[in-house]
């Protein structure tokens, strides 16, 4: 199954990629179309066409997104996740499959089809699996309150639509046509019975003795390309506006301490030698302390804050950047500048915390742009000064010669450990040919080589329900083993993995086994998916280039 989706994804990489290509059109669709132009009055909104919607016009961008939402709830079961992206995505091949409804002159949904498919939706299925009427019921009553404003004629509507471009996807899939050989490598996948013993070597224990020479480092950190590079970094001073020096001037009423207690009490509990069960009198007087320090503390910090408001505007108003001027200008204010060490996007600036929201502040400024707006921090205020953006640059192999030490025997130590991987895996393998059981074989190989192995066995179990605390990331394995074989060492972050088939019984292939109509049918089904989903996705591609702006 895996080989075939691989398969059909290479032979229709171009219409797989047109769906990606979708969802980068869209967002400048719903970002820039329907934005107001720039300029004069009489400049208009030109229309932005998308089969029978005009995706400029607010009416129809809410019916677009709308019935798509409301679509993605029902047959998801009202939990979609759907991103915003994935969303608009689905709109437009939803729009695009109901533009062909309407050109084949398919009927409207009858009531005793969208009947029909009310009962076969997620939305209203019991945990049983079959249709709950009581769910249903809730549904409906709940339309009367819903805050979408959504009502039962809409779920009509959108139910009608759907019907009708299900049956376009099947038109356009065909009957679906499934190889003998596919519906084989299927069922052989899923339904061989194995029965499996794991051996398993903590990679994290694994301790060999590295001591790289400098000519090792130095030839590690030369073909490392640009992986030790120094990012792009930004040079910048700050002044501070620190909260403290505003305290001793806030004052608070015993009203609006207990005011504010009472509006964040989850923030002020109980000291833990605290008596259970008081009055909430008595539990405020326990932290009435703590309540007012904090009151006090958040208005000095928005005086900080207003302060270096204020600073900010005075050096934009008075164009001062740098220079003397912007000596007297901190000197008459008793602010100090201070230094920041350069600093990359990835890792901000330590001095304040690494804080992002700085960060992201001080990359916007720049030779246009020196001084940034009043930037709030967790003790107050502060202004960024920018001196320089410095660029990427490859260091000195003494500025990072730590860091690709600590790399060079990582990379050595598991080097070795798949070396050691590889030579267990031959001893084992020598074993079991001698006669010896896998448990012995184990035994023999960790000797050997001196990787300590745990041994686990699995219960006799086929792919389509596998061990609920098995590691899936084994079963990969499992395409190439055969009865009595032992997998190459698999490797995981933390452990390197042997798998030994003790028992592999392969499933009947052939019409007698009930599992055969219903492979076929499950890979017909997968097929004709992915060719309307091809067609579709192609249509929506033709139709937003047919639409696209014209450049003057």
């Amino acid at each position: 199954m895996i080989s075939w989706i691989q398969r059909y994804f290479q032979h229709h990489f171009r219409l797989i990629f047109a769906v990606l290509l979708v969802v980068i059109i869209i967002s400048f669709v719903f970002t820039i179309g329907a934005a107001p132009g720039i300029g004069q009055a009489e400049r208009r909104v030109h229309d932005r066409q998308f089969f029978s919607y005009n995706l400029n016009q607010a009416d129809d961008q809410r019916r677009f997104i709308g019935d798509a939402s409301v679509s993605a709830d029902l047959q998801l079961g009202g939990f979609a996740g759907l991103s915003e992206e994935q969303l608009q995505n689905y709109a437009f091949q939803r729009a695009a499959t109901l533009h062909l409804a309407d050109q084949w002159h398919l009927p409207a949904a009858t009531p005793a089809e969208i009947t029909e498919a009310i009962k076969g939706l997620r939305m209203f299925m019991s945990q049983t699996g079959g249709f709950d009427a009581g769910a249903y019921e809730t549904f409906r009553a709940g339309l009367k309150t819903n805050p979408r404003g959504v009502t039962e004629a809409d779920i009509a509507r959108v139910l009608g639509n759907d019907i009708r471009a299900e049956k376009v996807n099947k038109l356009l899939g065909g009957p679906g046509y499934v190889l003998p050989v596919d519906i084989k490598n299927q069922l052989t996948r899923m339904d061989t019975q194995w029965t499996l013993a794991i051996a398993s070597a903590d990679y994290s224990v694994y301790a060999p003795e590295i001591k790289p020479t400098d000519a090792e480092l130095t030839q590690f950190f030369e073909q490392a390309g640009s992986r030790y590079d120094i990012p792009t970094q930004i040079a910048a001073t700050f002044v501070d506006f620190p909260a403290l020096t505003h305290l001793p001037n806030v004052t608070v009423t015993d009203a609006e301490v207990r005011s504010y207690y009472d509006a964040n009490p989850a923030r002020f509990p109980k000291p833990a030698d605290a008596k259970a069960g008081g009055t909430p009198d008595a539990d405020y007087a326990l932290v009435r302390a703590s309540v007012e320090g904090m009151l006090k503390f958040e208005r000095a910090k928005q005086l900080a804050i207003k302060t270096a408001s204020d600073a900010a505007l005075a050096l934009y108003e008075a164009k001062i950047a740098g220079g003397p001027a912007l000596d007297t200008f901190l000197a008459e204010r008793k602010l100090t500048m201070r230094n920041l060490a350069p600093f990359s996007r990835e890792s901000g600036p330590a001095e304040l915390g690494g804080s992002p929201e700085i960060t992201a502040e001080a990359f916007r400024l720049g030779d246009s742009r020196v001084v940034s707006d009043a930037l709030t921090t967790p003790t107050g205020a502060l202004i960024l000064f920018w001196k320089e953006t410095l660029p990427v640059r490859k260091p000195l192999f003494t500025e990072v010669r730590d860091r690709v030490s600590g790399d060079y025997i990582e990379n050595e130590k598991r080097r070795r450990f798949v070396e050691l991987g590889k030579a267990t895996k031959t001893r084992l393998e020598a074993r079991l040919k001698s006669g010896d059981t896998f448990e012995q074989a184990v035994t023999a190989a960790s000797s050997a080589s001196g990787l300590k192995l745990e041994t686990k066995t699995l219960p006799a179990f086929a792919l389509r329900e596998p061990p609920q605390d098995a590691d899936r990331s084994l079963f990969g394995a499992l395409e190439r083993l055969e009865q009595r074989q032992v997998s190459d060492m698999v490797l995981n972050p933390d452990k390197g993995h042997f798998v030994y088939a003790s028992e592999k019984k392969l499933p009947e292939i052939s019409d007698s086994n009930p599992r055969y109509g219903e492979t076929r049918a499950q890979l017909a089904n997968v097929g004709t998916r992915l060719a309307s989903s091809a067609y579709i996705a192609e249509l929506v591609e033709q139709e937003l280039k047919r639409n696209e702006p014209k450049l003057n």
